[in-house]
């Protein structure tokens, strides 16, 4: 039980501690470059320096307090975004690259189902999600206390915690796009696309008459600001995620099993 899964994960080991270290290192810098911000400008200051289109774009709501810095510097540009694509982009190699390469039609002459096949191989993106956001809070918690900042331990823990339902629904994006393109690359650059794209919407639309449609998008359900500066839990906004990462899943499996290699 469980091969491709543990084959898999194990293959991913390495470029999840390499994913882990340069997220490090982008948090790292951040926390580094935030009293120069704070000291050197007020919030006010700040805010005019950047465009109100760019605000509206990532959300920023302060750069004077260290949990709206990272909210914005790292939470919404490094996890919302840069992981979210990253995410999208792994996924839609899951299937697509095996079917590219001419490997697929030997996996399935094993015992195994495709539904199975798809499950695991999806299954083992949790360890570079898990690995990055088991990690990375140390180096936040560790770095704010360096520059004599404090954090909400709790609140912390809690966005890591929370973004792993985001990412897994951003992979499922990807899924998607694996099973439906055979070559990677087409699946690769559309899930990127795709990604990309839902954040716009739920960002632009956000205010507007049309704000309903972000509800279809998984942004809509992390919102860092709200857990660094309110301290507010979205446990349903997670429960959505999961449902929408399952609808992902089923939906990929429904089409690869009844696709044509």
């Amino acid at each position: 039980m469980f091969e491709f899964l543990r084959y898999d994960g194990r293959k991913r080991l390495m470029g999840s501690l390499y994913l882990s270290i340069g997220m490090a290192l982008l948090a790292a810098m951040i926390i580094w470059v935030y009293p120069s911000f704070r000291d050197a400008f007020d919030e006010d200051e700040l805010l005019a320096a950047y465009p109100q289109e760019l605000i509206q774009l990532f959300d920023v709501q302060t750069m004077t307090a260290l949990e709206g810095f990272l909210a914005f510097e790292l939470y919404v540009f490094g996890w919302v975004i840069l992981l979210g694509l990253y995410f999208a982009y792994s996924a839609a190699g899951v299937i697509a690259d095996e079917v590219d390469r001419g490997r697929m039609d030997s996996l399935l002459a094993m015992p195994v189902s495709r539904r199975r096949l798809l499950t695991e191989k999806f299954a083992s993106l949790g360890v570079p999600i898990v690995i990055v956001n088991l990690l990375l809070p140390p180096v936040v918690l560790v770095g704010a206390w360096l520059i004599d900042e404090s954090l909400s331990v709790a609140d912390v823990f809690a966005v890591h915690l929370l973004s792993i339902p985001y990412l897994f629904a951003c992979a499922g994006i990807g899924l998607v796009c694996s099973v439906v393109f055979d070559r990677s690359s087409i699946a690769q650059r559309v899930a990127l696309g795709a990604t990309f794209a839902l954040f716009l919407m739920e960002s632009v639309l956000e205010g507007t008459d049309y704000e309903a449609i972000g509800a279809l998008t998984p942004m809509r359900y992390f919102d860092p600001n709200e857990i660094l500066l309110e301290g507010t839990y979205d446990l349903v906004g997670a429960g959505i995620l999961i449902a929408m990462t399952l609808l992902f899943v089923v939906g990929s499996q429904f089409w690869f099993a009844r696709k044509d290699i």
